[in-house]
């Protein structure tokens, strides 16, 4: 794999200028490649490419872009064990983690994407109008570190299966999965054109991406801040922007719960991929008679989590994925101490014998309120926040009170009540009683989480614009 190059019109090329850029291992915190970092001249060319193959990829018919899918997922599927090592490396995921999620995610949005195509109508007759759904055009994608390669996945497979043809800027943070991918999309026999890759920065190539007279649409992943950079750069060209952006999600307990299996599930979802998911639980709400005993089991489990190198047995939790990261994680952690939080476990500082590396204390505080900065600023590190609430309105109030609104999660032992609250919480994803993850079910957020829906059908339709042909048919005769 050459790392410094570009994937542009079906083929590898050079950066128009080469400006290095290492890519470090988290857990050593040492360089494991080097990539370039492009500029709005390499966007210029990808975009073009873009532009030239979708008048023809835009006509290809349902059979023609399904045929191609299932050969991406067979691809993909060779190229599976290099995808969940190299995540592992990059961003510090732990190879069980990138093996059985981080991988896997990305194959299950193409299967998705083939599922929602093959049943898919493009056109409806409305009385004497014909409804036609059409492929928008040129995409630009820009993901982020944290799920990689589900990230990329879950726009690239429906884009394909709409149609559209593309360009991605990976996050420069963890760019070697993406490589994998165009080298996945090339093999599958991708066309010249439709899918092309160039590495860079947000302020350069994320900029030259979002405000390109000649893209269509942008969909970007990332921090509620650089989404309101995309969203500007992008109003002069009045293109479609969807955005998944940053989350505060509430984790409601209620009282008649099973508080060993939806606090332990909490605290585990929390810490997770070391706590680096938009949709974490993170907020933890239970009732303030039962917080006692609440946070000895969120304790316990907390102390449970080995912490340690992607590659070493017994690893439940990485490092975080660089130095700015664990430095915004120690600042938010100190603040939680300082505004008077109870630190009941973890804390500021690496766990004992993990001097090098990102590496960072399952921290568990209680007796936090929801105007605490903790509560209120997405930490992205495994670090949970209980907050007491006396009534049910009063919890679906205080999970309600956030910027955010992009997942929220409900624990009962009556399955209506969980429902009635799950009803009530202005959040675009609610997990009941710790249900799984639904690739057919949409992905994505209100209020500050961003707009627009990823994944299963809700997703796909992102990609198409809608047209109207009146006189389809002539009127009835009179």
């Amino acid at each position: 794999m050459n790392t410094m190059q570009f994937y542009i019109d079906g083929r590898w090329v050079d950066p128009n200028e080469a400006r290095p850029f290492p890519v470090i291992d988290p857990s050593t915190e040492e360089p494991i490649a080097q990539i370039a970092l492009g500029s709005a001249k390499d966007v210029d060319l990808a975009v073009a490419a873009a532009r030239r193959a979708f008048e023809t990829f835009s006509q290809t018919s349902r059979e023609d872009r399904l045929a191609l899918l299932k050969r991406v997922a067979a691809s993909y599927q060779k190229r599976y064990a290099d995808l969940a090592k190299t995540i592992s490396q990059e961003m510090g995921a732990p190879f069980w983690l990138s093996n059985a999620a981080q991988a896997a995610t990305g194959l299950g949005h193409v299967n998705t994407a083939i599922q929602v195509l093959e049943s898919y109508e493009f056109e409806e007759l409305r009385g004497t109008t014909l409804i036609r759904r059409e492929p928008i055009g040129v995409c630009g994608f820009i993901t982020p570190w944290n799920w990689p390669v589900n990230q990329i996945m879950c726009k690239v497979a429906p884009a394909l299966a709409a149609g559209c043809t593309m360009v991605l800027k990976p996050t420069e943070l963890a760019p070697l999965n993406a490589l994998i991918v165009a080298e996945i999309l090339h093999d599958a026999g991708v066309p010249a054109g439709v899918f092309n890759l160039v590495n860079g920065d947000g302020p350069t190539v994320g900029q030259a991406i979002s405000s390109h007279p000649g893209i269509d649409m942008v969909s970007f992943t990332g921090s509620t801040r650089a989404g309101i950079l995309v969203a500007k750069a992008a109003a002069d060209t009045v293109k479609r922007v969807t955005q998944e952006l940053g989350g505060k999600s509430a984790n409601i307990i209620l009282d008649d719960a099973d508080l060993n299996a939806a606090v332990g599930g909490g605290m585990m979802g929390c810490a997770m991929n070391s706590g680096q998911s938009c949709n974490a639980p993170t907020r933890m709400l239970v009732p303030a008679k039962l917080q006692d005993q609440v946070v000895a089991i969120a304790k316990a489990v907390a102390e449970t989590i080995t912490v340690g190198p992607p590659f070493a047995e017994g690893t439940r939790i990485g490092p975080v994925v660089s130095d700015t990261q664990w430095q915004k994680i120690q600042r938010l952690i100190k603040s939680g101490i300082d505004e008077g939080a109870t630190l009941v476990t973890g804390g500021p500082g690496k766990p004992k014998g993990l001097e090098r590396g990102y590496y960072v204390r399952p921290t568990v505080f209680a007796n936090v309120r929801n105007d605490m900065t903790i509560a209120r600023e997405e930490i992205f590190g495994p670090v949970l926040s209980i907050l007491p609430y006396q009534s049910e309105d009063e919890a679906v109030k205080i999970a309600n009170d956030t910027l955010y609104g992009l997942a929220g999660y409900v624990s009962s032992g009556n399955l209506e009540r969980a429902r009635k609250v799950a009803k009530r919480l202005r959040a675009g994803s609610i997990n009941v009683n710790g249900a799984g993850p639904d690739f057919g079910a949409p992905f994505g957020g209100y209020k500050q989480s961003g707009n627009g829906r990823e994944w299963g059908v809700f997703g796909f339709e992102e990609f198409l614009e809608i047209k109207a042909i009146t006189g389809w048919e002539a009127p009835p005769a009179k």
